[in-house]
């Protein structure tokens, strides 16, 4: 591969100088929730997702969207604010069940002390990061540096709410790294010609194309962007 395909962030030649961070399933640990939720909304239209198969098939994905082809799967109109009421539900759901992602905390720190700017880009509203964010106390890292592309109505896989971050920041996208967990998050941050890291266990499928990476742990991202830097300062690339 040549190097100089790879968007600058990872490249020896360039430069890291924001960090995206997915939030459900990379900071918060509530797609199970949110996805058996929508499982039991969608049971009540006729679909039969058990909740297992909720998870596998609807994390990561916009309620917009899901509206759309349960629609098409059932033939049956759904009210014009059927993602509207369900978002409602997920932000009760989630001050009482949003739980912190093993590792998140010292993994965030670890970011601050490389000196990386860091954001938030998620197809969650804003409304309901900020409840998940006060659960769990890790609002004091991420404050007012979160995008939501269900509330800018571009969700993810549509790279709007990376580009928005990116240009909110003043950073080329390019000189960016996203940390995602799901295809749908990855294929955003890979439209929008960001590098990503893909968090996943390493025995599970992912795909593969120039600047996906793999982490099974969020003990390894740090050290990871670290690893980019010094090969940056080497070369010479740092600012």
């Amino acid at each position: 591969m040549n190097p100089a395909a790879l968007p600058k962030a990872v490249r020896p030649d360039g430069c890291l100088r924001l960090v995206i961070f997915d939030c459900d399933g990379v900071l918060i640990d509530s797609e199970g929730p949110s996805c058996r939720l929508v499982a039991r909304e969608l049971r009540q239209i006729g679909l039969e997702y058990d909740d297992e198969e909720a998870v596998r098939h609807l994390a990561g994905r916009a309620l917009t969207r899901i509206k759309t082809e349960a629609e098409a799967q059932t033939g049956r109109k759904l009210p014009d604010d059927w993602a509207t009421i369900v978002q409602y539900k997920l932000v009760d759901l989630m001050r009482e069940e949003a739980r912190v992602i093993d590792g998140a905390h010292d993994m965030l720190t670890a970011v601050i002390g490389l000196d990386l700017p860091m954001r938030v880009g998620s197809n969650s509203s804003i409304a309901e990061m900020d409840v998940k964010f006060a659960r769990t106390g890790l609002d004091r890292f991420v404050a007012d540096r979160v995008h939501s592309a269900r509330d800018m109505g571009k969700p993810k896989p549509d790279p709007a709410v990376y580009l928005h971050a990116a240009e909110t920041e003043g950073v080329p996208a390019d000189e960016c790294i996203v940390l995602e967990d799901t295809d749908t998050g990855a294929s955003a941050a890979r439209a929008a010609g960001m590098a990503c890291v893909l968090l996943r266990p390493l025995d599970l499928p992912a795909p593969d194309w120039p600047g996906l990476f793999r982490i099974g742990h969020l003990s390894e991202f740090a050290p990871f962007l670290e690893r980019i830097q010094a090969a940056q300062a080497e070369y010479g690339g740092r600012p």
